[in-house]
């Protein structure tokens, strides 16, 4: 069993343990620094680092590979990878990049296997007469057209 398969079985013996937290990288590099990142349905904290790190490390030898090891939550800023994510963020707002490179932020209302679905208001040009008036615009987008997503932090 190469070192990889060793850290990738250990990993995924933890996240069974504790359904609510999700892998977004595994990186292991030629000086066998791992470095692994996590994301959880209700977010992630200081403590499930400290416990997934402990857990894969009882389950690695040092005596037969040395190693690095290092477990962070993805950031604020990180941009969106999995589905997962998506839908913990169901009712937040995005700023999405498109592969056609148009920006729209928007709050993401729905999001499934297929895609998800921003909700906005504009202001455009009134129909009939002069002026402007409000409108609500909604777009579904398919991953496959989504080129970046990130959570807009409001305070």
């Amino acid at each position: 069993m190469t070192f990889r398969s060793k850290v990738e079985k250990a990993l995924e013996d933890v996240l069974v343990e504790r359904p609510h937290l999700f892998l977004i990288d595994l990186k292991i590099d030629d000086a066998n620094k791992i470095n692994i990142v996590l994301d959880g349905d209700n977010g992630v904290n200081l403590q499930d680092c400290i416990d997934v790190s402990r857990l894969i490390e009882q389950n690695l030898d040092r005596e037969e590979c040395d190693f690095g090891l290092e477990v962070a939550s993805s950031g604020l800023s990180s941009p969106l990878k999995l589905v997962r994510q998506y839908v913990k963020n169901i009712g937040r707002k995005l700023k999405v990049k498109t592969t056609t490179l148009e920006e729209i932020e928007a709050e993401l209302v729905n999001a499934d296997d297929l895609g998800i679905t921003l909700q906005w208001k504009a202001r455009e040009p009134k129909k009939i007469g002069k002026g402007k008036e409000t409108v609500e615009k909604s777009v579904n987008l398919p991953y496959s057209e989504i080129k970046e997503a990130i959570v807009v932090v409001s305070f």
